[in-house]
């Protein structure tokens, strides 16, 4: 028996060809393809192409061509239903059980996605060709709408009084009609109606691009009515399974490695006619685990927004914690929150393409990082609401299916939770205690240095002890070098001193060959000098001060290198990433 043709289109929708091809041979991307060495014949100069966006191979040498199930036959030696087998097992799809039913199943298909297909262009022509629709294109109008936007999602309306349910009943009968979900019996009229009456209509495409469903806007004021309604469920409508506009964004992923999901499909259209194609619409309902895989098949990175205000909230809380289990290695889920009162397409047609762009990668966070600073706000610093706390994350945690993502979440999660418990406090508080009698030998706070970093004011009395005690330094030279200094002027200095130091000179500062103005800074502003001038001069006293603002200087070091580290493993989750963390963590512990 013949597989039905929308079960081998989503497989050819759900795997690119280089995914497919680069589990054979070696591709290096060039441009928009991929090239590599063609597995039909030895060759040294690679001829073989694989372009995802127009879905073939091409093979220079041989002259072979075709798609993925092309590829597969060829390579495994494989028939074509088992190379059907392989790759649905390879999209994630459960194999295709044939039944007595697969015929009467397809004959289906065809004449639902006929009946959709003249449903969607009938109305979608109306409403551009029909001047009656007045009120339709003042609202498509208002909501900056251009001509070109409503062609490009096919657009429509329905009008107040259709009648387009007697013209199909010459094609199809009742039956299929009504199971297509666009049509339902009135009670009260005794007849069959339009269930998108007097509302703008989207339709709604499986992946390979074939209209399955409609959402429909009220444009109307009508208390009775809800402001969108989608189709119903059908057998090829699944609202968990599909995702608006994916058929188009699925092309753009050759080029970009992230796609926005958002609530509406006028949040959809409204980032699109402000030049951002990259996004996606769930349909009215939670988040499922199908639409976060097939996003994932995709791209690298989901970024959710949805709209600001408190069921915008709601709903993304309740998108974290469902997607979070599906999270994988190299792949990504952020959230970018509105400020209060804005949608995505409000937002953007306000502040346009660049300006969201900019607040995007600035304020967007990663999944496991709002989950926790949801919950936190939650909790009270006492016992038992940070047990809750606790056991709550650990169980969130504890979901994800991958095993090396579940512990770096897992291990994220319970550093966080110790900065907030009471003994952790109170060794921070130690810490800290340390660190300020610590300060206190090493600086003063002088009004005129407040616009001195602090890393600079601990570089100035490194430098103004060496400076100031070259003798000593001369005869012990390996104690400071190589020291990191990390402002370049006060590098310079140092620099210079540690030359002056190894040619065994006298330390003029007349005849010092760096701008005097920073030599004065450096002696002005070096807060260790009033720790030399108030004690007990001793060689083994100036070692240890030296050692001591040395480690202050690795420390902050440390601090940097640690706060880039856990920027990036928010985001990449790696394993490397991960242990280099945790190195640096334990170093920045002995120091």
């Amino acid at each position: 028996m013949k597989y039905p043709k929308e079960y081998l289109d989503e497989i050819k929708t759900r795997l690119k060809v280089s995914t497919v091809v680069s589990k054979s041979i070696n591709l290096n991307k060039r441009g928009k393809e991929f090239v590599g060495l063609s597995p039909f014949k030895n060759e040294k100069t690679p001829s073989f192409t694989v372009n995802d966006e127009k879905a073939f191979y091409h093979c220079f040498s041989t002259g072979e061509h075709g798609n993925i199930f092309d590829f597969v036959m060829k390579i495994q030696n494989l028939k074509f239903g088992e190379a059907v087998k392989y790759l649905a097992n390879l999209a994630g799809m459960k194999p295709y059980l044939f039944s007595k039913a697969d015929e009467e199943r397809e004959k289906k298909w065809k004449e639902y996605s006929s009946i959709y297909n003249l449903y969607v262009e009938f109305y979608h022509e109306e409403i551009l060709k029909n001047e009656k629709n007045i009120v339709a294109r003042e609202y498509l109008k208002k909501r900056n709408l251009s001509k070109q936007d409503v062609e490009k999602f096919k657009i429509g309306y329905v009008e107040e009084n259709p009648s387009f349910f007697e013209k199909l009943k010459n094609e199809f009968d009742e039956k299929s009609l009504i199971e297509s979900g666009l049509f339902y019996f009135d009670e009260s009229k005794k007849k069959y109606v339009e269930r998108f009456k007097d509302r703008i209509i989207f339709p709604i495409n499986n992946i390979s691009g074939k209209a399955i469903g409609l959402g429909g806007r009220i444009i109307k004021k009508k208390t009775y009515a809800a402001k969108y309604i989608n189709s119903p469920e059908t057998l090829f409508f699944k609202k968990g399974s599909n995702l608006y506009n994916l058929d188009f964004v699925r092309k753009l992923s050759n080029s970009i490695d992230e796609v926005y999901l958002v609530e509406g499909y006028m949040d959809v259209v409204g980032l699109s006619k402000n030049g951002i194609e990259n996004v996606v619409a769930n349909l009215g309902t939670s988040l499922t685990d199908k639409q976060i895989l097939t996003l994932s098949q995709f791209f690298n990175e989901i970024i959710i927004c949805f709209d600001g205000d408190e069921s915008g909230y709601k709903a993304a809380l309740r998108a974290a914690e469902n997607s979070i289990k599906n999270l994988k290695p190299e792949k990504q889920i952020s959230f970018l929150f509105l400020p209060e009162g804005e949608d995505p397409d409000s937002f953007v047609n306000i502040k346009g393409k660049t300006y969201f762009f900019d607040f995007s990668k600035q304020s967007k966070i990663s999944i496991h990082q709002f989950i926790f600073d949801h919950y936190k706000k939650q909790t009270d610093e006492n016992p038992s609401s940070l047990a809750i706390f606790e056991k709550t994350l650990r169980t969130i945690a504890n979901s994800i299916k991958d095993e090396f993502i579940r512990k770096y979440v897992l291990e994220y999660f319970l550093e966080q939770i110790s900065t907030y418990t009471p003994y952790s406090k109170m060794q921070n508080n130690q810490i800290y205690s340390k660190k300020a009698k610590s300060l206190k030998k090493t600086q003063t706070h002088f009004n005129e240095s407040k616009f001195i970093s602090q890393i600079e004011l601990k570089e100035f009395s490194l430098l103004y002890i060496i400076m100031n005690n070259f003798d000593l330094f001369q005869k012990n030279i390996n104690l400071i070098e190589d020291i990191k200094f990390f402002t370049n002027e006060n590098r310079l200095v140092y620099e210079k001193v540690l030359n002056e130091l190894r040619s065994k000179n006298i330390l003029n500062l007349d005849n010092f060959s760096i701008d005097k103005q920073l030599v004065n800074k450096i002696y002005r502003f070096a807060s260790i000098k009033h720790i030399l001038n108030n004690s007990k001069k001793s060689d083994q006293k100036i070692f240890d001060l030296t050692e001591e603002l040395k480690r202050d200087l690795k420390n902050y070091e440390l601090e940097s290198r640690i706060e880039e580290l856990e920027s990036k493993f928010s985001k990449d989750f790696s394993e490397k990433t991960f242990n280099e963390l945790r190195e640096l963590k334990k170093a920045q512990k002995i120091n």
